[in-house]
């Protein structure tokens, strides 16, 4: 199958277009028109990453996160990039597009996961996805579920008394929208990543908070993305990556 059936049709769900401005998204190494039989899906293109397409015979590497995103200024032999260009594996990036799709996307995975539902979308056009849980719980309560969910070592959470019951979701980092979240009638916001003001800031607003980690709220996305995009291509092989995984350590 040419790489450019397969991003043609991620564009179908998570369009291009729709990606932030200060984003890159799309093929950011090879040729659209190269052929590939198996395909080797990540949260990041790392070496470890690089390796295992390398020994999976993957010709291409789809990730969330882009391989390049500021200006290249200089490629050394043991850069990522060069390992890429050096072993003909294209690279194919799908970032904020894959956060803000409505249809299929990284938010809309993560809701599944912790039990989210009757989900209103996005809001102003920011990465905020509300939605609610079937009943009411402690945010302690649904804190223990998103831990579970998401697999994860450990999380964070505020104001673990409070009942929750309508979610705002960010994946990734998202800390900066509590006030946001508040203002559309979240109860709690799930994100991936906040800073020691914004959790001051969403406490003193009365809004929950849980963070699941940058990794565990975005590496969600990666099997169900594979076994959508098998479902489509029957005759190319797509394989979550094995090597892609949180570098934080918890004691």
């Amino acid at each position: 199958m040419k790489i450019k059936a397969i991003i043609d049709y991620i564009d179908s769900f998570a369009p291009m277009s729709s990606a932030m401005d200060f984003d890159n998204v799309g093929l950011l190494i090879g040729n659209e028109n190269d052929e590939v039989a198996r395909v080797l899906c990540a949260l990041d293109i790392t070496d470890s990453v690089v390796e295992e397409a390398k020994e999976k015979n993957c010709g291409l590497i789809i990730s969330h996160h882009p391989i390049i995103f500021s200006p290249l200024k200089r490629i050394d032999s043991g850069d990522v990039v060069h390992k890429l260009i050096e072993n003909n594996i294209a690279a194919v990036c799908m970032h904020t597009n894959l956060d803000l799709s409505p249809v299929f996307g990284v938010n809309t995975c993560l809701a599944k996961a912790v039990g989210v539902r009757k989900t209103t979308g996005f809001v102003d056009g920011e990465c905020l996805y509300i939605g609610e849980l079937d009943n009411e719980i402690t945010n302690r309560g649904f804190a223990q579920i998103v831990k579970d969910a998401l697999g994860c070592k450990g999380l964070r959470y505020t104001l673990g008394d409070k009942k929750v019951q309508r979610v705002a979701i960010c994946s990734g980092s998202g800390g900066d929208l509590a006030p946001l979240a508040k203002e559309k009638g979240a109860d709690v916001l799930l994100t991936g990543e906040i800073k020691h003001h914004e959790i001051l800031d969403a406490n003193r607003l009365g809004i929950a908070i849980i963070d699941a980690g940058h990794f565990k709220s975005e590496n969600i996305v990666i099997p169900p993305l594979c076994e959508k995009l098998q479902e489509e291509f029957k005759n190319v092989q797509f394989i979550p990556s094995q090597t892609c995984d949180d570098l934080i350590e918890y004691l």
